[in-house]
């Protein structure tokens, strides 16, 4: 057991590439990710799963099919299992998703966005 703080500003440090997320944690089956976006991302959902956008620096939206969210630093969105949505961020934005291990970061769409999964930094 290691008694050693998570820094984010260190993580983030730790990689350039965007739409990629890198696993910082696990608590009991879910994992704490790290993930750099910029531009716009394809519709998906996860249809057993909720996620959790947490905005550390930057603007995040989150588009769904009859409406959109805007995220700001310091603040969280939770997306409800089985719901479509597509983020967007203008300018590179840095967040923090808390999903259950083995989630595919592009649902079941894949395609050339879906990163790997259980990279850690």
């Amino acid at each position: 057991m290691s008694y050693t703080a998570i820094n984010f500003r260190q993580k983030f440090g730790l990689f350039h590439e965007q739409w990629q997320p890198k696993v910082i944690a696990e608590m009991n089956d879910y994992q704490f990710k790290v993930v750099k976006l910029q531009g716009d991302f394809i519709w998906h959902d996860h249809k057993d799963t909720d996620e959790t956008f947490i905005v550390m620096e930057g603007d995040l939206r989150i588009d769904f099919r009859d409406g959109a969210v805007h995220i700001s630093t310091g603040e969280m969105f939770v997306v409800p299992k089985g719901v479509e949505h597509k983020p967007f961020a203008s300018a590179e934005c840095k967040i923090m998703l808390v999903e259950p291990r083995g989630v595919t970061n592009t649902g079941d769409d894949g395609g050339d966005r879906t990163a790997p999964n259980d990279v850690w930094v």
